[in-house]
């Protein structure tokens, strides 16, 4: 009889250890409540919680990389895009984590979902497309800001996708062709110019020298003389044979 009751005794102490011993991992802590109410955070390592009278919740403290799902965008020149983005986040008070919102997970996706579209909804596509880099860091400034009340850290936010209409596509194509057009045009126009320039300048230094020019033209009928193709008739220029004629006149 005495041994059934150390045995009974020995199993209730069994179940009553295996209930009230907790382990947790070095990456999570235990919100421990008394009676109902808030008692203190404990983790990680070895810890004993009193069955029927306190209750635990385990937290997880590593970063959590959250998918917010694709959103419809109107961009402020009336743009339809489809978004998608990723937030790295993680608990820095088990808490708040736990006390202040229901689900802070799920509080978090929604709260993502409903930035996304407010953020960019404030921006037109050029600048969606553009400067992606600054949108991830308002978008990232306004939830840190909003989840820090539920001891949520917002570490990153990265926009994935920007997905058009198979006709904006084509739109921007024909923009960045006539871009391309313009660019070119210019480029063109600029060689023209500075062209201009140094024949303007060239003429000026071969005005100041008339035997200068004389001898740019002799080099020209060389360069033209060595194609034997076709028969070229140049204009003979008084200035070259004008010394030939006072020496004739004068020897006679």
């Amino acid at each position: 009889m005495m041994f059934q009751f150390f045995g009974v005794v020995a199993g209730f102490v069994l179940l009553f250890l295996f209930v009230a011993i907790k382990i947790l991992r070095e990456y999570e802590r235990g919100v421990v409540f008394l009676l109902g109410r808030f008692w203190k955070v404990k983790g990680p390592g070895l810890i004993l919680i009193v069955p029927g009278v306190q209750q635990m919740v385990r937290v997880d403290l590593r970063t959590v990389v959250m998918d917010v799902p694709t959103q419809d965008v109107i961009s402020r020149d009336n743009v339809s895009v489809k978004v998608n983005a990723v937030v790295y986040l993680r608990v820095i008070d088990p808490e708040r984590a736990i006390i202040q919102v229901e689900d802070f997970l799920m509080a978090t996706s929604q709260l993502a979902q409903t930035t996304l579209r407010s953020v960019l909804g404030q921006h037109e596509l050029d600048e969606m497309l553009a400067e992606r880099e600054r949108l991830n860091a308002d978008i990232r400034g306004i939830l840190d800001q909003q989840t820090d009340a539920w001891g949520i850290k917002v570490a990153n936010v990265e926009i994935k996708h920007v997905d058009l209409d198979e006709s904006m596509i084509r739109a921007i194509a024909r923009q960045a062709e006539a871009e391309r057009s313009r660019r070119a045009k210019v480029i063109h126009a600029e060689g023209e110019q500075q062209a201009a320039e140094k024949l303007m300048e060239a003429g000026k230094i071969l005005a100041q020298q008339p035997l200068a020019i004389q001898l740019r033209y002799m080099e020209t009928l060389t360069a033209v003389a060595g194609d034997k193709s076709s028969t070229i008739v140049f204009p003979l220029p008084m200035d070259l044979i004008e010394p030939l004629l006072r020496a004739r006149q004068g020897g006679g």
